[in-house]
């Protein structure tokens, strides 16, 4: 198996999973010396967006039709947008930290398994204003690796008093903008769109991953089983980090 097969089953499976894709990416690099180019990240960036896209397509249509709830993801990403543009000095210095990686990760491992004891809590069918303004600035947390994004904002939700099923529902549409934000952001960077085609295969690879990884937490989710991926999380980083000493 090749480097860029390892890398796009690894971003497939990880950027969805709350188990932070961009803190493993960190580590597989830091270890296995395997770095790619930016046009590659980006093909496995659009890959999973892709499939967020596909799982979720009938909710995205609903969404657009309910203007309360298009006001709310908007909430969520400028406060996301916000704090991001303001820390980027801060969250792009950490990538090169890889002990501060490993502690976001325990750090993660403990929030998952904190939020999975209101996973069956007392529950709202829906988030508040105040939920999507908490959510925002919670989300932006995610921008260090180590911190997943779908974790850190599930948790969020849950302990809101968000029902598991809504939790899970929301906090990938309201995702939707800041991932296909930070995909423009990249085609900025000097990507263009045709040379994307270059790394079809590995755009494959992350597509079906990706998809793989939402259908195999939607199903922890229901089951009450967060907290595996919060176990997951403090196994990996206490095993980095004897590797990495």
């Amino acid at each position: 198996m090749d480097k860029s097969t390892i890398l796009a089953i690894v971003q497939g499976l990880t950027e969805f999973l709350p188990v932070s894709s961009s803190g493993h990416l960190v580590i597989f690099n830091r270890v296995f010396s395997m770095k790619a180019d930016l046009l590659f990240y980006t093909v496995l960036h659009l890959g999973t967006m892709f499939s967020l896209i596909v799982f979720f397509f009938k909710d995205i249509i609903k969404v657009l039709k309910n203007l309360d709830l298009l006001k709310k993801i908007l909430i969520i990403t400028l406060v996301t947008g916000a704090v991001g543009f303001v820390g980027e000095g801060f969250f792009e210095s950490v990538f090169s930290y890889y002990k501060f990686v490993i502690v976001a990760l325990f750090v993660n491992g403990l929030i998952l398994i904190f939020a999975n004891r209101r996973i069956n809590a007392k529950e709202k069918s829906s988030p508040t204003y105040l939920d999507s303004l908490i959510l925002g600035l919670t989300q932006s947390i995610a921008i260090i690796p180590g911190i997943s994004r779908s974790g850190i904002t599930i948790s969020t939700l849950l302990f809101r008093g968000i029902n598991k099923e809504e939790a899970f529902r929301f906090s990938f549409l309201a995702s939707i903008p800041i991932i296909f934000g930070s995909f423009l952001f990249e085609i900025r960077e000097g990507v263009s769109l045709s040379s994307l085609f270059k790394y079809g295969e590995a755009f494959l690879l992350a597509f079906i991953t990706g998809y793989l990884a939402l259908l195999l937490l939607h199903l922890f989710i229901k089951r009450a089983r967060l907290d595996i991926f919060g176990y997951y999380c403090i196994i990996i980083a206490f095993l980095w980090l004897a590797v990495l000493s």
